[in-house]
């Protein structure tokens, strides 16, 4: 592992700085997933359908998919600090755009605009999180930024879909364009000051393309974490159509998710700075099984929600492979760190358009816990073999 930790006897206050670096994930998970909420509301203003406007989503996780390895590359030489600040006044720009877009071609290069940043952010705030505190506490930092994001599932997801059904779509855009002006702020104020990194380069970042452990750890997010979203995508119809909830249900349901994704998040990160691989496989494999389950709850509310609950726990994998791959990028610590969040916009993409194809095919909405399951099955499979090739890359040649 190379450039994590700031050198003893830096003066640093971990709990502001994990503060502010967690805002600006909650100011993106906001958007992130608001955005799909809003989709009824923007739709007939731009003079489009539902089904037109959701290439706008489409449009976003492409952005999140280009920009990660892009940024990375260009900010190799930067501070933390100073490419932290850019990518969210650059996130809270585009999001205020977003906000005043007039049509349907401006809202669509808006949120692919707004993508850009959002893996490179996340990447770079996971290290500097890790930084400001001992190494063996090291992946509880990085979690406690992502804490950011699952907060976003539970409160700001439901506000910005508040700010759409009553003041209009354009203000939940224009919220998360001063949640990121904020967020810069407080990163400008409370941030370490690091050295410009003239060890770092766009080559040493680009090496991370090159580097299989790398690859492996980020095909386990795209495939492993495929399973969450494949089930997450249709528990709003779910809920209406087989289990007869009712609208009012979904934003309690969601939120349930939501909570259990901050817990999970909390635990994982705990858990894996003592026991990374064990932590890899029961989250994994605990995936795996409760998917399983979850068909076969989904025609009771009070079977289905702790199931969910507890799906939503299993989302946290993201801080066992982040962590991972900090451990073996060697210098390539920014493009790695940034690439999880490209393998988890690639799952966003894989888990739902599997589970179509299993509705389509006329197995059923309740189906996609049997396609989340496979996907986790097949990440499970992939995290063996990555911690297998390491093995045996370690192993001295005869």
């Amino acid at each position: 592992m190379a450039d994590i930790t700031c050198p003893s006897g830096v003066e640093k206050r971990p709990g502001i700085v994990h503060l502010a670096l967690a805002l600006g994930g909650f100011a993106i998970g906001t958007a992130e997933f608001a955005a799909m909420s809003l989709v009824p509301y923007f739709s007939p203003d731009l003079g489009i359908s539902e089904a037109v406007a959701s290439h706008v989503i489409s449009a976003y996780a492409l952005g999140v998919v280009i920009g990660a390895p892009v940024l990375a590359v260009m900010g190799a030489r930067l501070p933390r600090r100073t490419l932290l600040i850019a990518l969210m006044l650059f996130y809270g720009v585009v999001n205020l755009l977003s906000a005043f877009a007039a049509n349907y071609e401006q809202m669509l290069a808006m949120r692919f605009m707004a993508g850009l940043p959002h893996g490179a952010y996340f990447g770079v705030a996971a290290l500097m999180a890790a930084s400001v505190v001992p190494s063996h506490q090291r992946s509880q930092a990085m979690a406690r930024v992502m804490i950011g994001l699952t907060v976003a599932t539970v409160l700001g997801v439901p506000f910005a879909s508040v700010l759409g059904q009553t003041v209009g779509w354009r203000f939940g855009f224009g919220m998360v364009g001063i949640l990121a002006a904020v967020t810069a702020l407080l990163i400008f104020l409370h941030a370490p000051r690091e050295a410009v990194r003239r060890t770092a380069s766009p080559l040493s970042e680009l090496s991370a393309l090159a580097n299989r452990q790398v690859l492996l750890t980020l095909l386990t997010g795209a495939i492993g974490f495929g399973g969450f979203f494949a089930v997450y995508t249709y528990v709003a119809s779910i809920l209406i159509r087989v289990t007869e909830a009712g609208q009012a249900a979904e934003p309690i349901v969601l939120g349930v998710i939501g909570v259990g994704m901050t817990l999970g998040t909390l635990a994982a990160g705990w858990a894996t700075d003592r026991a990374p691989a064990l932590t890899g496989y029961v989250i994994l494999g605990g995936s795996v099984v409760l998917m399983l389950i979850y068909p076969s709850t989904v025609h009771s509310l009070w079977l289905m929600v702790p199931v969910l609950f507890l799906i939503g726990m299993t989302g946290s994998m993201g801080t066992v492979l982040q962590s991972r791959l900090a451990d073996v990028a060697g210098d390539a610590q920014t493009m790695a760190a940034a690439m999880n969040h490209s393998a988890f916009n690639a799952a966003n993409a894989l888990g739902p358009a599997l589970a179509a194809a299993s509705i389509s095919a006329g197995y059923g909405l309740p189906s996609s816990g049997y396609v989340g399951a496979a996907l986790g099955a097949a990440g499970l499979v992939c995290f063996t073999i990555t911690l297998w090739d390491a093995k045996r890359s370690a192993r001295p040649a005869r």
